[in-house]
């Protein structure tokens, strides 16, 4: 053999000793076995679908968490309402007695106007900076009242959003028919009370406690949506967290590397590597094996 060969001979084992063990401490860094495309090319391109399921999934279980805080700032807003309600019908129940002096009908008249603020509060609770009450007008103040008119300037649309691929849900109920349904209204109901009391009219006390009980209970039945949704979502939860895991073991599969394996390999990728070095030595030059390493 020539000396020219035995040197390209030598030379290309030294390359090869140094990639498998650049290779190997790669493996070892990265937890993959495939670390670019030209590794494993069927593997890679698997792998690329698997990050994109797994990015989709991602999106979907944020979207799913900022879903579940909305529904419990709904169902929330909504819990405070019915708790002032239920004051409301106590405080009504009081006034329709007929024993109150017009000093203690005016307290307690000036206590419902402080459930109707309360009222008027949480239906216009917002979230994100969006108001969660106003049907699809997320922007505009949901309600207002001007002496003692209280509009509603919300829609009567409905939000959806993607909880997974090809399923959607509904995302509110509006304010309207939450808080001013016709035969259950709200907060016609808790003006109505006021102005009966302001009439000291027992009468009319006793049937505006009535209207309030009974949108109480409508309040209560429409509740219930927000309880289901939230139901729906962690379900939904419980499903793209088992899906993120299955990606990710198929990833593991598809790419990952036996560190316990991996960390032989480099072992002997550094042994061989001594080795060729060491029988270089006897056929190289010192400089040129100098260079080298």
């Amino acid at each position: 053999m020539r000396v020219t060969d035995m040197m390209d001979t030598v030379l290309s084992a030294i390359w090869q000793a140094q990639n498998n063990e650049q290779t190997a401490v790669e493996q070892l860094s990265s937890g993959k076995r495939v670390n670019r495309p030209s590794d494993d090319p069927a593997a890679a391109a698997a792998d690329v679908l698997n990050e994109d399921q797994q990015s989709q999934v991602d999106q979907f279980l944020q979207s799913t968490n900022s879903l579940n805080s909305l529904f419990q700032t709904a169902d929330s807003a909504l819990n405070t309402t019915i708790t002032a309600l239920n004051q409301a019908v106590s405080l009504g129940t009081e006034g329709a007695n007929g024993t109150l002096s017009a000093s203690d009908l005016q307290s307690v008249t000036a206590s419902v106007q402080g459930v109707l603020d309360t009222v008027m509060q949480a239906a216009n609770t917002s979230y994100q900076g969006s108001y969660i009450f106003g049907g699809t007008a997320t922007t505009t103040v949901p309600f207002s009242n001007t002496a003692g008119d209280v509009v509603y300037n919300g829609n009567g649309d409905l939000n959806q959003a993607y909880i997974a691929d090809g399923r959607s849900i509904q995302t509110n109920l509006p304010g309207s028919q939450l808080f001013t349904e016709p035969g259950s209204d709200v907060m016609g109901s808790l003006q109505q009370l006021i102005t009966a009391l302001q009439s000291g009219d027992s009468t009319a006390i006793s049937n505006a406690t009535t209207s309030v009980s009974t949108a109480l209970n409508y309040l209560s039945g429409q509740r219930v949506f927000y309880s289901n949704a939230m139901s729906q979502i962690s379900d939904e939860q419980t499903t793209l967290n088992q899906e993120s895991t299955d990606l990710k073991s198929q990833e593991n599969t598809l790419v990952g590397a036996d560190m316990a394996q991996a960390a032989l390999a480099v072992t002997q990728a550094q042994t061989d590597d001594q080795a060729v070095l060491a029988a270089a030595a006897k056929v190289l030059p010192v400089t040129l094996l100098d260079y080298l390493k």
